[in-house]
């Protein structure tokens, strides 16, 4: 796979992430079961749900076994690799590359819990060291 389409397998549109995050959670899953797990968070059909998958099989997305009856779909790229390249990306467009302004809009925004803020803590520390 060449670097562009390899990017492109990492920069899923909304609903390919809505896919992605059921198979990640579910692990390999059939079109069924995904379309069951996207219905408790909006309405979507059978059919839309599978014509998007086939095209993330397409694009590198997804891997289909078609060894069975029922085609199980699994994430081709590891979850941490997407989430790594999307907010890297999300970063260096929206806060011009800076971690720092990211963390302080974060905190400002969405209070952490004392445990979160310890975790914060315990990585600044690990940092400065």
């Amino acid at each position: 796979m060449s670097d562009k389409e390899q990017n492109k397998a990492l920069e899923p549109t909304r609903s390919e992430l809505e896919i992605l995050q059921v198979l990640w959670e579910s692990g390999p899953s059939t079109v069924r079961e995904v379309n069951n797990k996207l219905q408790h968070q909006k309405e979507v059909n059978y059919t839309t749900t599978l014509k998007q998958m086939q095209l993330m099989v397409d694009k590198g997305m997804l891997n289909r076994d078609e060894g069975q009856m029922k085609h199980i779909y699994s994430v081709a790229e590891d979850e941490q690799k997407t989430k790594s390249y999307l907010l890297d990306k999300f970063v260096d467009s929206m806060y011009k590359g800076s971690a720092g302004k990211l963390m302080m809009q974060l905190i400002g925004n969405k209070k952490p819990s004392k445990d979160e803020l310890d975790e914060i803590k315990e990585m600044i520390k690990k940092l400065e060291e």
